[in-house]
């Protein structure tokens, strides 16, 4: 399987994208990134651009993308509605149409949120923005898509969070992880990365996936 990821400079990106690099399922690996991420594998190959918008540019040098992990966005706290309304849906409607462009037989993995809503009809504005995005990707005639709503994800492998907020949160549950991952409820980033590499493998009726779904997701591979 030859995978696109975005996204890989924040610790969800990175997450999978360190699973990716693990799992023999995946032959190649194609980033897309604003900086670069400073991984090594003679699977990746690394494309930084500066306005995601114009992301088609890039195409010629994707030989083939089977699966999209789209793990790229941005808080909404403190952001300025007009950029965070670009960065989730304007550059997600860019990447989806470039996966679209490349092969249209593939999938698409899209890390979206607890509480996004897809009828768009939410008061809480990133809500209806995210939930726009979702909708495009799922519209998009991709052959299928699955939108991540990611509760609280326990990172591992030394990844920790590009927002100094969570990352001091990360820093002060730490003790706790043992006792986090019994409960359903959390997931972490190994099962993430699996989950978005068996959803290519293990086709799924349900499109919305939560961290239940994810935990479940991600140990497919292990009972074949």
């Amino acid at each position: 399987m030859d995978v696109l990821i975005t996204g890989t400079t924040g610790m969800v990106g990175k997450s999978v994208l360190k699973e990716c690099i693990n799992d023999k399922r995946v032959k190649n690996i194609y980033l897309i990134n604003r900086l670069p991420v400073n991984l090594k594998s003679p699977k990746i190959s690394e494309f930084i651009i500066s306005d995601f918008l114009k992301v088609g540019e890039v195409k010629k040098k994707i030989k083939n993308c089977d699966a999209c992990f789209h793990c790229m966005g941005i808080t909404s706290f403190g952001q300025n509605s007009e950029y965070y309304y670009r960065v989730t849906y304007e550059m997600t409607k860019a990447i989806t149409d470039l996966v679209y462009s490349i092969n249209s037989n593939s999938i698409m993995t899209y890390v979206s949120g607890e509480g996004t809503s897809t009828k768009e009809n939410s008061k809480i504005p990133w809500a209806n923005v995210k939930g726009k995005a979702e909708n495009y990707i799922l519209n998009r005639g991709l052959k299928d898509a699955y939108m991540i709503r990611l509760g609280l994800l326990i990172p591992g492998d030394g990844i920790r969070a590009k927002t100094k907020l969570y990352d001091l949160f990360y820093t002060l549950m730490r003790p706790f992880y043992p006792l986090m991952k019994l409960f359903p409820t959390i997931t972490t980033s190994s099962k993430l990365g699996l989950a978005m590499i068996n959803s290519f493998y293990y086709p799924l009726s349900d499109k919305f996936l939560d961290n239940r779904k994810i935990n479940k997701l991600s140990q497919l591979h292990l009972n074949k």
